[in-house]
């Protein structure tokens, strides 16, 4: 029951704020008595099958940007590569901290970011594969798809609009986790059976949370996804530190 709900609750969530799932998976299962890297390990593999998913859904409503999307998703799977190295290398206390300024940082810049750019969105093809790759080794290192950095980064300094930002996070997700589910496969560090038990149940809770992104307003998208970030960023605190 306790991987059931876990699965839907971090679906869903994936699904309605554009992220892989790590940020709040990661802590359900620390909660519930799992060491940070057996959690980091099915973290990855949920996120690759869930986001896969979304980004289908997304695609169909017309608000996902392949173009953009594959350079990104290129430099974020180069760099999700080496995360099985870093977190064989690393102590678990690093990683924690590692994780905290991911979501310091995403807090941080999604603040002060509009949730409608008035200005012309930059489009680089170096820039986005540059982001992919620093993001992806972070990211996929902490056991979160990358799109808590991402987003805030399109929004806040790319200049693009929320919605586009979030399905566009999600599906970088698939690139990054992809290539972290690789390495960390390669490190052993996946715990196969839980992985998938987890990512069956979200995809219910990643259909739902499609559905009732699409229909929210932006503004009100963006104050909900800034208090979900500060919750997690205090959870985690807590848990780690």
């Amino acid at each position: 029951m306790f991987f059931l709900l876990a699965g839907i609750i971090t679906g869903f969530f994936s699904g309605f704020f554009g992220i892989g799932g790590g940020t709040i998976l990661v802590p359900i299962l620390l909660y519930g008595g799992m060491s940070l890297k057996v959690a980091i390990g099915i973290s990855v593999m949920q996120m690759m099958i869930t986001s896969l998913f979304g980004s289908y859904l997304n695609y169909k409503k017309g608000l996902l940007q392949i173009n953009d999307g594959v350079y990104i998703g290129i430099g974020g799977s180069l760099g999700a590569f080496f995360s099985g190295y870093v977190v064989e290398l690393l102590p678990e206390k690093v990683l924690g901290l590692m994780f905290l300024s991911i979501l310091a940082f995403a807090i941080l810049r999604f603040f002060y970011a509009p949730h409608t750019s008035n200005q012309p969105e930059i489009h680089n093809k170096f820039l986005f594969v540059i982001i992919g790759f620093v993001v992806g080794l972070i990211a996929i290192s902490v056991g979160v798809g990358g799109a808590v950095m991402i987003t805030p980064i399109l929004v806040g300094i790319l200049h693009y609009d929320l919605k586009k930002a979030v399905s566009l996070s999600l599906f970088f997700v698939v690139f990054s986790s992809t290539s972290g589910f690789i390495s960390m496969s390669y490190h052993h560090l996946i715990d196969y059976k839980l992985g998938l038990l987890v990512a069956v149940f979200s995809l219910i809770g990643t259909f739902i949370g499609i559905r009732t992104y699409h229909t929210i307003n932006p503004k009100s998208h963006k104050k909900q996804l800034l208090l979900w970030y500060i919750l997690i960023f205090v959870l985690s605190l807590v848990k780690l530190v």
